[in-house]
């Protein structure tokens, strides 16, 4: 499928998964190429809305109830099942705004990245956009001159009962695509077979899905890289609303089979598990390319010593 984008949207109680869907469409310079595998966790079921675009017969849609959901990571490995041999793919958060052309953009930076690697991604925490009280979109667009690079919080610690980092963008001057080591959940473009060799873990739940991710795709033979140019945007938040719309907030939670503090202890196995190879016999484990000692060494993210810089 030449040069088809399959973009992977996972939305949970969102009222901005339509707003994401029209921009990424209206926006793009081939819109015949762009292909949605939607998984939408929500009490409504807007089906019968997302099917009555022009381009619906591009739009590979599956409601979930809130209360049977189990996370974003869960989330997205199910996006992953809606995946049919596009030739690239783009994960993003369901409020998201797109600039013009930025299917062009990013297929073009990618073709430049192959002169680098044989196997690039391209990601990074996006800038961010707000809509105002007249429904005017607010955005900075960046010069050109500055690379959001991907680093731990210095604030934070590892422990080895907790192997899960948080990651902040730092700003590095440059106009070229800078190789990092770290993976942005919510904007990552790469080849479609990314999915393929890096299925999303299911048994991960929120913190930890990224670096999940990252050490994967290190030591699979794929090499990440911070672009020169972010075509998309990010709602970080809305003006004058509360955070009550995760999926760990409300009485949803009380009502599932597994409450979210059962979850977010598991994903932290996981992920030791990961890192200390219990996973190498599953497709979700460490790839043989490269070691996860070479990925320390590259990071400075010393997961044996609980230390980083």
């Amino acid at each position: 499928m030449a040069d088809k984008i399959f973009v992977a949207l996972a939305s949970y109680c969102d009222d901005m998964l339509e707003f994401t869907i029209k921009s990424a469409y209206n926006s793009a310079k081939n819109k015949e190429n762009i292909i949605f595998g939607v998984v939408e966790q929500n009490y409504e079921n807007n089906r019968e809305s997302i099917k009555s675009f022009e381009f619906s017969q591009q739009i590979r849609y599956c409601h979930i109830f809130p209360n049977d959901s189990l996370g974003v990571s869960w989330a997205r490995h199910l996006c992953f099942s809606l995946y049919d041999n596009e030739e690239y793919f783009l994960q993003v958060d369901s409020h998201t705004y797109f600039e013009e052309n930025w299917d062009e953009n990013l297929i073009y930076q990618y073709n430049e990245l192959l002169n680098k690697s044989n196997k690039p991604i391209i990601s990074t925490y996006p800038y961010g956009f707000t809509i105002d009280e007249n429904s005017e979109i607010n955005y900075n667009k960046p010069s050109g001159k500055t690379i959001l690079v991907l680093r731990p919080k210095s604030e934070l610690v590892l422990t080895k009962d907790n192997l899960v980092l948080q990651f902040r963008a730092e700003h590095i001057h440059s106009s070229e695509a800078i190789l990092g080591c770290h993976i942005a959940a919510g904007f990552l473009f790469a080849k479609g077979n990314f999915i393929e060799e890096i299925p999303y873990d299911p048994y991960l739940y929120f913190h930890g899905e990224e670096q999940s991710l990252a050490i994967r795709s290190f030591t699979k033979g794929w090499d990440i890289y911070h672009p020169k140019w972010i075509p998309l945007y990010h709602l970080y938040k809305k003006v004058n609303t509360k955070y009550d719309t995760h999926h760990w907030s409300g009485d949803t939670s009380k009502q599932r089979d597994f409450e979210w503090t059962y979850l977010q202890t598991r994903a932290k196995k996981r992920l030791e598990k990961l890192i200390f190879g219990e996973l190498n016999d599953s497709i979700y484990g460490l790839g043989n390319i490269r070691t996860l000692q070479q990925y320390i060494e590259f990071s400075k993210i010393d997961y044996f010593n609980l230390s980083f810089k």
